[in-house]
């Protein structure tokens, strides 16, 4: 079995279903169970280390949205030696920064990053932890795009196959480790 179908065998343990999260009629993929494993979270870091290097992904920054992208930008950043970009909600950076905003299933958001973070000619890896409609992860991309820079990937640990979101993003390259096709 490979790295990447051991990670996919035991997710089923490791991301908790939540129903009516944050509101009637979502199910809210739970991934707290990952990061208290740490044997586990090691697999599903080498396995994104290796899906960069198979796809042949060549990034000079990683850019996460808030929150749970959090979790795997720095990691993966400190695993592949490249710098990381936080994409925060308003009001919680100190330096002048852009912004974007787009739709959730379920409401809207807006992410700013620091205006000098990311310069023209810069090739950047989109990292979350999931790809749902894919609106979060395009906004990120358009903002990037905006700075002069270009998209080299999109990566994700969980991908809620039926959502489609793939799609609104299909002029990049994007990664997923684990198809969920129940939703």
């Amino acid at each position: 079995m490979t790295k990447k179908e051991q990670v996919i065998s035991l997710s089923k343990k490791h991301i908790k279903d939540v129903p009516g999260f944050p509101k009637p009629g979502i199910i809210f993929k739970d991934i707290v169970p990952v990061f208290e494993d740490p044997e586990y979270l090691q697999l599903v870091f080498d396995v994104m280390v290796e899906e960069l290097k198979e796809n042949n992904i060549q990034f000079d920054k990683i850019v996460c949205p808030e929150a749970r992208g959090f979790l795997f930008g720095p990691t993966l950043g400190l695993l592949t030696k490249k710098g990381v970009v936080m994409a925060r909600k308003p009001g919680k950076l100190p330096r002048p920064g852009n912004c974007v905003s787009y739709n959730l299933e379920y409401g809207t958001a807006t992410l700013v990053i620091s205006e000098d973070s990311i310069k023209p000619g810069d090739r950047v890896l989109v990292v979350d932890d999931l790809l749902a409609t894919g609106g979060s992860a395009k906004a990120l991309c358009e903002l990037v795009e905006r700075s002069g820079a270009s998209v080299a990937g999109v990566m994700f640990y969980i991908e809620l196959t039926p959502l489609k979101g793939r799609e609104l993003l299909k002029k990049y390259p994007v990664i997923s480790i684990v198809p969920v096709e129940a939703y």
